[in-house]
């Protein structure tokens, strides 16, 4: 099927052929003839690099051509970054959104395509975003993650209330994985369309003694470089060839292990990658960033959560230009991102998991990152190979992954701690006043729909009513059921209701405030990820708890179990007040063990919970509002509490503030009072004219209140003078 025979707008068509888009994939033409561009709903399962995203965005040009609106929804935060990008400059509006869980973010509206995570989205439904009832057209990419315990009952709950609240909405799931499509689409009342067509060759294959084993009895001789080191070889292969590499292992170390390794065999001595290295360094140097820089140096990097956004964008970069001809990676990449590679290797197949040890990965996340493999226009082949580790593993592995199917798709909504949030969204958000209307939505679910009934379902909603009522969040008049105050409050906050529940009982208790101690507090609840306590911590960590003890604000647990719990909460919350205690990035990165990528995504993840805890302190213990208000502004920006009058003035962060303080100026007033020379020395001359030009103006107008003040006063002696 060709483009200029489709009934999309002209400025669409345009722009694909500027791009040499001419004719559709197979799997493009089948969505067309299925109803894509009809408003019929489509469930699409195809491989990765098959042409997705066009698929969506011919359904969206086609919807705003006919005065409607887009809403596409993404897993993560960096993929919605990459589709705001992709979908951008072509005769549209596009917007995005992946921060603060308490807007409405209304201007977003005034967009034809709003970008957006799945928890945005339902932190939106949940305050009341007035603009999400003009969505027409709702993308979901990689649909298949309502399978995920973690993201796929807020997934399955926001496709549930758009559908409730716009039932006329058109429906686009796409994915690569999808072990049962039939049962999905039929919950979503959508066409099916799959495929297994790509537009690069996928070949797949075992590698075992120098040689990878295909299907069919084919095989391919691998030209051994290194005696120890398999991966290594299949790798320097593909790079001799031309190709570039992406390597899957499962774990961080391993990562950087294997990075070094390769950039010792690759040797690159390209300049450009020399200037990749020096603006790695050129951000926070942990030791973690030297060793990334010298293997960008050398041609080979790693990727992980670890990394800060700007080591990823570096890394990603270099390797989308050609630069970097091989990644090592932890699972981040296979999620979405848009790497490609000629040969995906997956060396390792087996993740820990706690509890259970070593454990297989699933076939979905195998095919994931096998789909990586083949990059479109410019290899002639993809390549995905798993390594065994003797003989008898060769058919284990094919049975296994290669010729496996997906797993099937099911829901995960039954989970007692998935329903407390939802329940109360659904009563909060006025889809549900009473028992029978929750029942009702409920059999809207895809668990119903998956299990043909929902006993298990109602239990668990009854289970999760019971504990919201307990905690003051729900209240039950006679057959209604409304949100209280408080419940409003954490729906619209967006956190758990048993963090909720624990925030304001332990503030309740509460007769002094001290920092450590809400932190420990908010890093016990169940939304705060926290760092794992090795044995070597307990030391260290037990004299903590003793010498701050009584500034702790929760005590030691008398179950053994909990224990752990309780160390993991302290471990974290002692790096958080390193932050605020301005400690350098890389002191503690060394001090915990953890990269830059961490240490923001937990300053994040802890403001969140700060402002939503502040918000609780206002409502449940006025009296701690003010420090908790504060303290959320001290973690913002990594400072101290000495800091926050000079903080608060624009173009002041944490590192000017600190110059300032240090040299004695502690306040706007005394920046005004003091040499504007002296200033020049301290924050330069540029900065020193913004942060003047913005402080007199609020000098005269105070000067001029004081005046109209003390000519008030006058005015009324003269007054009790003649009149007294």
């Amino acid at each position: 099927m060709q483009v200029q025979d489709l009934a999309i707008p002209e400025n669409l068509r345009q722009q694909y052929s500027k791009s040499g888009i001419r004719d559709l994939y197979p799997p493009q033409t089948a969505c067309v003839e299925k109803g894509l561009l009809d408003g019929k709903n489509l469930l699409v399962a195809i491989p990765t690099a098959s042409g997705k995203t066009l698929i969506a965005e011919m359904a969206m040009h086609r919807t705003i051509a006919a005065g409607g609106k887009c809403l596409y929804i993404v897993p993560l935060k960096a993929l919605a970054s990459e589709k705001f990008e992709e979908f951008s400059g072509k005769g549209v509006r596009v917007g995005i959104s992946t921060g603060d869980l308490d807007r409405q973010d209304e201007n977003l509206g005034k967009n034809d395509i709003i970008v957006a995570t799945s928890e945005k989205v339902d932190s939106l439904l949940r305050n009341a975003a007035r603009w999400l009832q003009e969505i027409t057209l709702l993308v979901v990419d990689e649909v298949h993650l309502i399978d995920s315990p973690d993201r796929g009952p807020t997934l399955e709950m926001v496709i549930a209330k758009m559908r409730y609240r716009n039932p006329a909405i058109q429906i686009i799931g796409l994915s690569a994985t999808i072990g049962n499509p039939n049962m999905l689409a039929g919950w979503l009342d959508a066409e099916m369309v799959t495929s297994s067509w790509r537009p690069v060759d996928l070949r797949q294959g075992v590698f075992y003694n120098n040689r990878i084993r295909f299907g069919e009895g084919k095989a391919r001789d691998i030209k051994q470089v290194s005696k120890n080191y398999d991966d290594l070889n299949l790798c320097l292969d593909t790079i001799a060839e031309g190709g570039q590499c992406l390597v899957f292992v499962s774990s961080r170390r391993n990562a950087e292990a294997f990075a070094k390794r390769a950039a010792s065999a690759i040797k690159s001595e390209d300049p450009t990658l020399a200037e990749c290295a020096e603006h790695l360094l050129s951000g926070t140097p942990t030791e973690m960033v030297k060793t990334l820089a010298l293997c960008v140096a050398k041609g080979a990097a790693f990727h992980h959560a670890g990394l800060g956004r700007n080591e990823r964008l570096v890394v990603e970069d270099a390797f989308r230009k050609g630069l970097i001809k091989c990644i090592s990676s932890t699972p981040t990449l296979a999620a979405g991102l848009n790497l490609p590679a000629r040969r995906v290797i997956i060396r390792d197949y087996l993740r820990f998991s706690a509890g259970e040890g070593m454990q297989p990965i699933p076939v979905s996340e195998y095919r994931q990152m096998a789909g990586r493999a083949g990059r479109p226009h410019l290899d002639p082949y993809g390549e995905a190979v798993l390594i065994a580790k003797d003989a008898e593993q060769v058919p284990e592995l094919f049975a296994c992954y290669i010729d496996a199917a997906a797993e099937d798709v099911t829901s995960r909504l039954a989970e007692p701690t998935a329903l407390y949030t939802h329940v109360l969204s659904l009563v909060a958000s006025g889809f549900a006043t009473n028992r029978s209307e929750l029942s009702a939505f409920m059999n809207r679910s895809y668990y119903v729909h998956e299990h043909r009934q929902g006993r298990l379902m109602h239990r668990a909603v009854d289970a999760a009513l019971e504990f919201l009522i307990s905690a003051e969040m729900i209240l039950e008049i006679g057959e209604h059921l409304g949100a209280t105050e408080l419940g409003m409050l954490v729906s619209r906050m967006y956190i758990d209701p048993r963090s909720a529940s624990m925030i304001v009982t332990t503030l309740r208790e509460r007769d002094t405030y001290t920092d450590i101690g809400l932190l420990q507090l908010i890093c016990a609840t169940p939304d705060m990820p926290t760092l794992y306590a090795k044995n070597s911590d307990l030391p260290a960590l037990s004299r903590m708890i003793e010498q701050k003890g009584c500034d702790l604000w929760l005590p030691f647990p008398q179950d053994e179990e909990e224990a752990e719990n309780f160390y993991r909460a302290v471990k974290t919350a002692m790096l958080l007040s390193d932050w605020t205690d301005e400690l350098a990035e890389e002191k503690i990165c060394e001090r915990y063990a953890v990269g830059p990528g961490d240490v923001y995504g937990m300053v994040e993840n802890i403001n969140w919970l700060l402002h939503a805890t502040s918000r609780l302190a206002r409502m449940v213990a006025p009296a701690f509002y003010p420090q908790i208000d504060d303290y959320e502004i001290c973690m913002k920006n990594g400072i101290r509490r000495e800091l926050l009058p000079l903080i608060r003035i624009r173009g002041i962060g944490r590192v000017r503030a600190r110059r300032l303080f240090n040299n004695g100026i502690t306040s706007p007033d005394e920046i005004i009072h003091h040499k504007k020379e002296d200033l020049v020395k301290i924050l330069g001359a540029a900065i020193t004219e913004q942060i003047l030009s913005q402080l007199m103006p609020k000098r005269r107008e105070k000067a001029k209140e004081a005046e109209n003040g003390d000519n008030n006063g006058k005015s009324d002696q003269s007054t009790l003078l003649r009149f007294g």
